[in-house]
């Protein structure tokens, strides 16, 4: 341990270099606005950015893209509060009681909730990033087809009913997520499945356009569609904006909980930040005293999520920085990243780069703090947004996200799936159907397809080797039990109720 400290703090040494400061204050600024408007993303953003780093030296580069990364965790919950449109996919959540807040005059509480749950999350999870590597990185191996497959299902499961509603429609909406993941080319057999012609469609549907359509379209077409209430909202004094004591006490639980949570689902393959703030707030939502709360601003159902989010981002980099393998499509960008500048990531980056691999963690650090400066101090310009009135915020939010989804591949099909998604979600919202459900779907099919293919071909096409397998098995059966008392609850009410009648 003593080692680990002599190293982190020669890392420091590394990081407060005028350089690095500096790339690493680029990297989250552009990595909190990344967060912020939707459509672009952390991967087309470190991609963006790659051919500008060509000139820079492997440490300020490395320490740049990095900070791209854990900083749009941070910014994925501004417009998710404000606007109810998810920047990053892991923020998809957060709209749910995030925004709820926002319309009770509480979008400040909910954003300085969001940002310290990220700081505290985020430092806990680097801590655990250098002294854990090594050992929970070896446990991330273990992990084969068949426990992906599982875990992905036990998230189905635990994630269907996100939001208190009927159980059947949060179910056909998961289905409905589940086929649109089916579009496109499948990545085992190469084949191409439900394209219907047209050539753009073969790469599937952006989850990010879709997120863009079911939430930030829905919401325009409500406000385009349906009266409105006027909104006043007050000038707030600058105290106001932050949470009271007790929306704090409330938050301190979830956050250390969606902490603890969102570093263990970090170290799995798979989008870990959408699986973790999904898998907090249904935590959330089964410990809470007032589970009734949840989808109508609850403060728990930001503080879990965000902090769940956030260590999530940092897990990530165990895996990535000492063994080499990225779990996420952001992090194979930053495998891109270390690669072009003659870095390798895995096992022997420490010994042979130790400057690199104790730069990069303490730099992360030294990002956390400038992130928690950045957000928290202008938490009431954010705020102030709500002021804006809806004839005008609405067009900008329509400009901002058919831009961001044209900008996701250049493609003028994105643009025409982000309006017909747009238009199929106000529509079916209008007969209670949540859009969460879907997400989840969308998030979860490709892990669940990829994993029962491959899991399948291990077990040499036997269903019962799969459920018997021990860790994938067991797993199997937790997720069995928790859907059979799901189905078999409303039953239960139902023949409850016809007795009573």
């Amino acid at each position: 341990m003593l080692d680990t400290f002599q190293a982190l703090f020669q890392g420091f040494a590394v990081s407060f270099s005028l350089q690095n400061i500096l790339a690493c204050i680029a990297g989250v600024m552009v990595g909190t606005l990344t967060g912020v408007l939707p459509g672009i993303g952390v991967t087309g953003a470190m991609a963006l950015l790659l051919p500008l780093s060509y000139g820079m030296d492997a440490i300020p580069a490395t320490i740049m893209f990095a900070g791209i990364y854990y900083g749009a965790m941070y910014g994925g919950s501004t417009t998710s509060i404000l606007v109810n449109l998810p920047g990053e996919a892991a923020s998809v959540i957060t709209c749910l009681d995030g925004n709820q807040m926002a319309k009770k005059g509480r979008a400040g509480a909910a954003l300085s909730i969001a940002a310290i749950g990220s700081f505290i999350a985020g430092t806990l999870g680097l801590i655990g990033l250098t002294f854990c590597a090594p050992v929970l990185s070896r446990a991330a191996l273990r992990f084969g087809p068949p426990e992906y497959f599982a875990i992905s299902i036990l998230g189905l499961v635990l994630l269907t009913n996100l939001t208190g509603q009927n159980a059947v429609k949060s179910f056909l909406m998961v289905l409905v997520g589940l086929m649109l993941s089916t579009v496109g080319v499948d990545s085992i057999a190469g084949i191409t499945r439900m394209t219907f012609g047209v050539p753009s469609l073969m790469r599937g549907f952006e989850f990010g356009v879709v997120a863009m359509a079911v939430f930030g379209i829905n919401d325009l077409f409500k406000t385009l569609v349906e009266p409105q209430e006027e909104r006043v909202v007050g000038r707030v004094k600058f105290k106001e904006l932050y949470p009271t004591k007790q929306e704090f006490q409330r938050s301190v639980g979830p956050i250390f909980r969606g902490t603890f949570l969102g570093f263990l689902i970090g170290l799995m393959p798979g989008p870990a930040g959408t699986l973790a703030s999904f898998s907090s707030y249904s935590v959330e939502k089964k410990l809470s005293k007032h589970p009734e709360e949840f989808g109508q601003g609850a403060i728990e159902g930001v503080a879990g999520p965000e902090s769940a989010n956030n260590a999530a981002s940092s897990a990530a980099m165990i895996p990535l920085l000492s063994l080499g393998l990225p779990f996420a499509p952001p992090a194979a960008m930053l495998l891109t990243g270390f690669i072009v500048h003659g870095i390798t990531p895995g096992p022997t980056l420490i010994n042979q780069h130790p400057d690199v691999f104790w730069g990069l963690v303490a730099s992360m650090y030294i990002g956390n703090v400038f992130l928690i400066i950045i957000n928290l101090p202008f938490v009431g310009v954010w705020a102030s947004m709500l002021r804006t009135p809806a004839n005008i915020l609405m067009p900008i939010v329509m400009v901002i996200t058919f831009t961001g989804a044209f900008a996701t591949n250049n493609s003028i099909t994105d643009m025409v799936v982000l309006l017909v998604l747009g238009i199929f979600a106000y529509f079916i919202s209008k007969y209670g159907y949540s859009m969460a459900p879907l997400a989840v779907g969308i998030v979860l099919g490709t892990t669940i397809e990829k994993g029962l293919i491959q899991g399948m071909i291990i077990c040499h096409g036997s269903v019962w080797e799969l459920l018997t397998r021990p860790l994938s098995g067991a797993i199997l059966w937790i997720a069995l039990l928790l859907l059979a008392v799901t189905v078999f609850k409303p039953i239960k009410k139902l023949l409850a109720n016809s007795k009573e009648d």
